[in-house]
């Protein structure tokens, strides 16, 4: 079975319809999730790019993997789901943003189509030594926020115009070639993620429509977790008021953006229905973390709040699952043994501890023999010692060296506006989730080997600043030798390149 992974950068669920949205135009999306499986309650392992990423392709927690942050390198010996398909006989293709750092960019992908959007080299890395007030010259910053709205070209149109190019193109090769190996390929966009700049036509789609503000309203700095202060403060945030206008135009544009995924959704579909590849295809729709869009006057990500570290997961197979939504919670980290078992690979071989489960018999309908809980981890900037959450249940615990823990009813209390942890009835709820705390993780030795990584990149860093650096980052070797016309032989590269309709295999009816 062929496998589609399509990711979008920074997207929370409850920016969809299928999630309840009722604002923004995504109905590639919502027709997705009408024929496919909807996951209610789906977590990244933390809500940062490069740690999410790395651990979605391993299924193994940032901390295993020494992925703590978008500075720090995916060792080129852990095992990825690009691996364990490709030993099994996947081709596997990569396009678009997988934020790999360190010499290996391809981990396990046979072609890689596109170069990143962002560095592979030791440039954003944080440093728990210096004061949280100390500034570094990559963090965020509110630009975003009051500077979205129209750009008819920038740097991300860029990039995801060749990574959806890359893509469709590769489903015509693929469908051209059929040689009896199914493939696993990845496109992977940086919209919606800021800045948000988007082109008129799609800002347009929202022309008189009332942009939905945030659930919750900017909460004083006194009043906040200390995280979120943090997190406020180093984002340039703390002591600005944002007026309302200007958080309904960033939301404007976000949603723009979202559209603007949507579209490139479709046409990967349209592809698949096109070359007659769609009933032989999973196709899954997730992001790599949310998108905090103002809630409780927080934005960006880097936190465990709902609309932070929640992500949207669409599984759709047309005649293998039947359309339903999940209510278990489930992660980021279940992606590899979910594949890995679709695919028909091993678990077994190579080295690797995984942190998730096989997500196919929620799939398939047939029950979930495994307990309802995630974790996650965030070991970043904006930290002062490793955060930690669980999720199990309709409870979720957060937890940090140093700060107030937090418990959150979120069937109760959705909008996480009561912390319970602090309340005697919920003591002895507090009691255990700080066992189960303690028994996942010694946070003390985590911290150490945080600072000591943050600290041994940095010299590196520095050193290779020194003398004629060589960049890591990835360019694609697009030959172009054998795919146009080229020397003496003028017919064969236009039979090589035809697909007509007589090549395509019939159409299966989808049995839903």
């Amino acid at each position: 079975m062929n496998i589609l992974l399509v990711m979008a950068d920074q997207l929370g669920p409850r920016t969809l319809s299928v999630y309840g949205n009722r604002v923004v135009k995504a109905p590639n999306l919502a027709k997705l999730g009408q024929e496919g499986v909807v996951f209610e309650h789906a977590y990244c392992s933390s809500p940062l790019c490069a740690p999410s990423r790395a651990s979605m392709i391993t299924g193994s927690l940032p901390s295993r993997i020494g992925v703590y942050d978008n500075g720090a390198e995916l060792p080129a010996s852990a095992p990825t789901i690009a691996h364990r398909l490709r030993e099994h006989g996947y081709r596997t293709c990569l396009a678009g943003k997988m934020h790999f750092l360190g010499p290996d960019q391809l981990h396990g992908f046979e072609e890689r189509l596109t170069p990143d959007i962002y560095p592979a080299g030791l440039h954003w890395i944080p440093n728990w030594d210096a004061s949280p007030a100390d500034r570094l010259p990559w963090y965020h910053d509110m630009s975003s926020v009051f500077e979205a709205g129209v750009s008819e070209a920038t740097l991300q149109l860029d990039y995801d115009e060749e990574v959806a190019f890359r893509s469709l193109r590769a489903i015509y090769d693929l469908a051209r070639v059929r040689d009896g190996r199914p493939f696993l390929l990845i496109a992977s966009f940086s919209h919606p993620h800021d800045p948000w700049e988007v082109p008129a036509a799609y800002w347009d789609r929202y022309k008189d429509v009332n942009i939905d503000g945030p659930r919750v309203p900017a909460i004083p700095g006194a009043e906040l977790d200390p995280h979120s202060r943090r997190i406020r403060e180093m984002c340039a945030g703390g002591g600005i008021e944002v007026p309302d206008e200007v958080i309904l135009n960033a939301r404007r544009a976000h949603y723009a953006a979202v559209s603007y995924v949507d579209d490139k959704v479709g046409q990967l579909i349209d592809a698949l229905e096109t070359v007659g590849l769609r009933d032989d295809t999973v196709v899954i729709f997730t992001a790599d973390h949310g998108e905090m869009l103002g809630e409780r006057g927080l934005w960006y990500k880097m936190s465990f709040f709902e609309d932070s570290a929640g992500i949207p997961l669409i599984v759709s197979a047309p005649g293998k699952f039947q359309p339903s939504r999940v209510g278990a919670n489930v992660s980021l980290l279940d992606i590899v043994p979910t594949l890995a078992e679709l695919g028909g690979a091993s678990l077994t071989t190579g080295a690797g501890k995984l942190d998730g489960v096989s997500l196919v018999p929620l799939l398939s309908g047939d029950g979930y023999a495994r307990t309802d809980t995630v974790v996650g981890e965030y070991l970043a900037e904006g930290a002062l010692a490793p955060v930690v959450m669980i999720r199990r249940d309709s409870l979720k615990f957060v937890s940090s060296p140093g700060d107030p823990d937090q418990l959150f009813d979120l069937v109760a209390d959705p909008a996480e506006l009561t912390n319970l942890a602090a309340e005697p009835q919920h003591a002895g709820e507090v009691v255990a989730f700080r066992e189960e705390v303690a028994r996942r993780w010694d946070l003390g030795v985590l911290r150490n080997e945080v600072v000591e990584s943050q600290r041994g990149r940095r010299l590196i860093a520095r050193a290779l600043s020194v003398g004629s650096p060589a960049a890591w980052d990835f360019e694609p070797d697009q030959d172009s030798t054998q795919r146009y016309v080229r020397g003496f032989d003028f017919w064969s590269p236009f039979k090589r390149a035809r697909l007509r309709r007589s090549d395509i295999p019939p159409h299966k009816p989808s049995s839903n």
